[in-house]
């Protein structure tokens, strides 16, 4: 598809996502170093720890909520409410004795707000499209959300740490342009509503995903993608650790690269890699079926990441972590697609929102390979990890594809689409 092409309601989710996003990334991967620094480490923790868990449950409310009510309703509410939050943020960051309370508060109802929208906007790709022309546009979107948070990251590390307020500013102004833009140009889809069936909030919320818990094979895709996912994850945890500790400094014409800098690089060239290959690769995967296009990308994956979880030769972790990427760009977009087509027409918020367990368990157990790490070696590490992307390939792949024909090609993307 071209540009033109698409949807309106795509075009308005694509760039509204990828403006936010850019700004977003610059200031809140560091809510963390804002926090142990203006209350303590302790206190840092802990906090981001409660807002994790109101994170996940406030996701789920927040797929029911799409599925009852008009999406762009949804949207207009939750994104006025969380330029207000941001402006709130600003304002407590003016004073010379910071208003950190004020601040705390402001990013909880953050979280709860834009959690409660998220997954009116993932639904949104899915009302909009269609099986034959939905791959095209989550590999966009994968671009796009790759690219922003690459700009925003770059935005941050140059601008944080003396131009707090201003960056604040900006995310201020760029949320409070989102409602503007969803009023004037999202329009109302006409999708089929879900009923309500208790009058029990709470039991009709429940009820609404003990349907989707009972959709056996949706729970295998979810669970695999968890286990895929905790690979991934554990450059941040783990691996991170792991070469901070043990891998040895080597001198390139006097800049010198630790363990802390090379796990920088392999971030660099997983962002850089995503970014100039995606459609590339999309092309050549378009000739492949999408099954053996998902477990040639499942394996390289896997192959990359097993290694790069225990090597400490710097050219051996560049090398494999280019092939878990090309793993990931092969995967992606397939696993993406096809978990959409397997989500009933009235529950597409819902299943959305469930499907977020995927990256709140990959994180639990990235988070666990650091415990795990500390009683076994790095070789034995990356058995672990094996045997748990192995569990995830398959798990991912029966639930997509058991009893489903074989030969069916990857819908092609023009080679036109890439932004």
């Amino acid at each position: 598809m071209k540009w033109h092409e698409y949807p309106q309601n795509i075009k308005v989710r694509l760039i509204t996502s990828f403006l936010n996003r850019t700004v977003s990334s610059s200031v809140m991967p560091f809510m963390a170093l804002f926090f142990a620094k203006e209350k303590g480490k302790i206190w840092a923790g802990s906090f981001l720890i409660v807002t994790v868990f109101i994170s996940f449950i406030v996701n789920l409310i927040g797929g029911y909520i799409s599925d009852r009510f008009p999406r762009k309703k949804v949207l207009l509410i939750t994104s006025s409410l969380s330029a207000m939050t941001f402006l709130l943020m600003t304002l407590s960051l003016l004073p010379s004795d910071r208003l950190i309370g004020l601040f705390a508060v402001s990013y909880i109802i953050f979280i709860v707000v834009s959690r409660l929208g998220s997954p009116a906007m993932e639904a949104i790709i899915i009302d909009s499209t269609t099986p034959e022309n939905r791959k095209s546009v989550y590999v966009i979107d994968y671009w796009l959300v790759n690219l922003s948070l690459a700009i925003g990251t770059a935005l941050g590390g140059m601008f944080y740490v003396n131009h707090q307020i201003e960056l604040f500013a900006v995310l201020t102004f760029t949320s409070s342009c989102l409602p503007v833009a969803y009023w004037l140009w999202l329009q109302d889809v006409s999708v089929k509503q879900l009923k309500k069936q208790h009058n029990n909030v709470i039991l009709d919320v429940l009820s609404n995903y003990k349907v989707a818990i009972k959709d056996a094979p949706f729970v295998k895709v979810v669970v695999g993608s968890m286990f895929i996912f905790a690979a991934e994850f554990s450059m941040s945890s783990y691996i991170g650790v792991r070469l901070a500790n043990e891998f040895e400094p080597i001198d390139f014409g006097g800049f010198t690269v630790d363990g802390v800098r090379m796990l920088s690089i392999l971030n660099i060239e997983n962002t850089l890699l995503v970014v100039f290959l995606t459609f590339f690769i999309n092309r050549m995967v378009n000739h492949f079926s999408k099954q053996k296009g998902l477990l040639v990308g499942l394996l390289l994956y896997g192959i990359g990441y097993v290694t790069v979880t225990s090597v400490n030769i710097w050219y051996l972790l560049v090398l494999f972590n280019f092939i878990a990427t090309v793993g990931e760009l092969i995967y992606s977009p397939i696993r993406k697609t096809e978990q959409s087509n397997m989500i009933p027409d009235d529950k597409r918020g819902s299943y959305s929102a469930f499907s977020n367990v995927s990256f709140s368990g990959a994180d639990l157990i990235a988070r666990s390979t650091i415990i795990i790490g500390a009683f076994l070696v790095p070789s034995m590490m990356s058995v672990y990890i094996g045997v748990i992307i192995m569990m995830g390939i398959l798990l991912m792949y029966t639930g997509l594809f058991a009893g489903k024909p074989v030969l069916q090609k990857v819908p092609a993307v023009n080679k036109n689409t890439k932004g």
